[in-house]
């Protein structure tokens, strides 16, 4: 899965704050990513991840990870 610092998620399940929308920090073996809603920082095994992702915003496009191109 392509997922580059700077890219927005929206995560299966709601964040306590409220907010489904995280912000990539940081990639590799281990993200970190934090909350838009309470600004909260996470650091999960690439595998966890990308089990929750439900979309990846960039710029304007929003990707589905689950469809192939």
């Amino acid at each position: 899965m392509d997922i580059r610092v700077g890219d927005r998620l929206r995560l299966k399940k709601q964040h306590p704050c409220g907010s489904y929308t995280w912000l990539t920090l940081r990639t590799g073996m281990d993200f970190r990513i934090r909350c838009e809603g309470c600004d909260h920082e996470v650091m999960l095994p690439r595998e966890k991840l990308e089990k929750r992702i439900r979309r990846i915003y960039r710029g304007d496009e929003e990707i589905n990870p689950r469809v192939s191109s």
